[in-house]
C-alpha cells in the first residue's frame, strides 16, 4: 500500500486540513482492524483508503483513529488531488462511498458535489448562541439558521473580522447548544473587503473538534444560506477562508448552480509519500 499525507484546501504544505491517504495495490480492502490501526498510527482526523476500478471510478472508505465513518469531505479532496498529481485520475469521476455515490470534478482543483441543501430552521432565541461565543447584546441583521448540505450546521453572522478572530468561545456551552438543536457545529462568519466571500470559523466540540481548519459541508451550507439571504446570486462561485486563528489557513471553494446543486472543493498539497509494509 502506498501512503500519502495530504493537506486539503490549501496550496502550501502545513496549511489546510491534513488527511492520510492510502492507495491500495489490490482489488480488496484490507481487514477493518488493519485500516483502523493504520488510521490510529497516523492520528489524523480521517484517513482515506482508495480502491481504483478505472481512471474514472473509485471506492473510498474513511477511518478516524477510533472508527469508520461514511464520508469525509477534506479526505476526498485530498485523495483525488493526489490521484490527479500522480496521473491516475482526471475529468469527471465517480466515487463510491458508504454515504452514496459522489460526482467529482478532477483537475488542478478538485470539486465534489454535495447533498441538496435546505434551510432546516431559523433560530429566534439567539442570545445564548452569542453568549457561548463570548459576545453580549448583539442582534444580528442576518438570520441565525440551521442549514443542511449533508450535515446540519448553525450559520452565525458576526459584524466584523476583528470580532470573528478574537472570539473566546465557551466549548461546553457550544456543545450543549448544538446538541439541543441536533446540529454539528457553530459555523461563524464575517465579511471583509479582501476578495474572499467571507472569513469563517467552525466549532464542533460536541464531536471532539474544538475548531476545524476547513469544513467542506458547512461551507456548502453557508453558500446556500448566502444565496437565500440575497448576498450572492442564483449562480455563483465563492471562496471562504478558514483556519486563520489556528495557524492553518484554508481556502474552500464552492459553486452553486441555478438548479441549487452545490460543489465544494479546492486545491491540496502533498506533504509526504511512502510505502506501508
Amino acid at each position: 500500500m502506498k501512503l500519502f499525507i495530504v493537506d486539503a484546501f490549501t496550496d502550501k504544505p502545513f496549511g489546510g486540513n491534513p488527511a492520510g491517504v492510502v492507495l491500495l495495490d489490490s482489488d480488496a480492502f484490507p481487514k477493518d482492524d488493519l485500516m483502523l490501526s493504520i488510521a490510529s498510527e497516523l492520528r489524523y482526523s480521517e484517513t482515506a483508503f482508495i480502491r481504483r476500478h478505472s481512471a474514472q471510478e473509485y471506492t473510498i472508505r474513511y477511518f478516524t483513529p477510533k472508527a469508520e465513518v461514511d464520508l469525509c469531505g477534506h479526505a476526498t479532496i485530498a485523495s483525488f488531488f493526489m490521484l490527479h498529481q500522480k496521473g491516475l485520475a482526471s475529468g469527471q469521476c465517480l466515487c463510491h462511498t458508504k454515504a452514496g455515490d459522489l460526482h467529482i470534478e478532477v483537475g488542478e482543483k478538485v470539486m465534489m458535489q454535495m447533498a441538496k441543501p435546505r434551510i432546516v430552521a431559523t433560530l429566534t432565541e439567539t442570545e445564548e448562541i452569542y453568549r457561548a461565543l463570548g459576545m453580549k447584546d448583539y442582534h444580528p441583521t442576518m438570520p441565525v439558521q440551521i442549514v443542511y448540505a449533508g450535515l446540519p450546521d448553525i450559520m452565525i453572522p458576526l459584524p466584523s473580522l476583528d470580532i470573528l478572530q478574537s472570539l473566546q468561545p465557551n466549548m461546553d456551552a457550544i456543545a450543549a447548544i448544538t446538541k439541543k438543536y441536533d446540529s454539528v457545529s457553530f459555523h461563524v462568519f464575517a465579511f471583509g473587503n479582501d476578495g474572499y466571500t467571507a472569513h469563517v470559523r467552525d466549532f464542533a466540540p460536541l464531536y471532539d473538534i474544538p475548531e476545524e481548519s476547513a469544513t467542506g459541508t458547512a461551507n456548502a451550507s453557508l453558500t446556500h444560506y448566502l444565496q437565500q439571504c440575497g448576498s450572492i446570486g442564483k449562480e455563483a462561485e465563492c471562496s471562504f477562508i478558514q483556519g486563520e486563528a489556528m495557524g492553518r489557513p484554508s481556502v474552500v471553494a464552492t459553486r452553486i448552480q441555478a438548479d441549487g446543486n452545490i460543489f465544494v472543493g479546492g486545491t491540496a498539497a502533498i506533504v509526504a509519500e511512502g510505502v506501508l509494509f
